[in-house]
């Protein structure tokens, strides 16, 4: 049937970006896995973009964490334990930055005492170059 092939993914100005007509089928491949990177786990895409605590890197080099507890791609999901043996998340440093400053104030009413306290998390911005696993 001539009438059902599609030509293009042309939308009509109603429907929102990104969604193919009615009938077409699209086959997405994704693979996800749960890192732990600094004592925290993180939940990470091929070209996703998170920010951890410092890490010691220069910007631009490449880091490998080898603690993968879970992956998951279209095959099912594997779950180490605790991590999965010779699986590797390798991220790409792209630099370092401070986060929000958070205040602390400390009072204790009719005693006379205020104490003020600032402090600015220090994080790492990576981007997830590579899922072996």
């Amino acid at each position: 049937m001539q009438s059902e092939i599609f030509e293009s993914f042309r939308l009509c100005k109603r429907k929102p970006d990104g969604f193919p007509p009615a009938g077409v089928i699209l086959n997405v491949y994704f693979m996800y896995a749960i890192v732990e990177i600094a004592g925290q786990q993180f939940r990470v895409e091929k070209d996703k973009k998170l920010y951890v605590h410092r890490l010691d890197a220069a910007e631009g080099d490449s880091v490998d964490f080898a603690r993968v507890l879970l992956i998951g791609n279209d095959n099912g999901v594997t779950v180490g334990t605790p991590a999965i043996d010779g699986a590797k998340v390798t991220v790409k440093v792209l630099g370092h930055l401070q986060g929000e400053k958070v205040l602390v104030f400390k009072k204790k009413r009719r005693k006379g005492y205020q104490k003020m306290n600032g402090h600015r998390q220090q994080f790492t911005q990576v981007q997830i170059d590579d899922i072996v696993g």
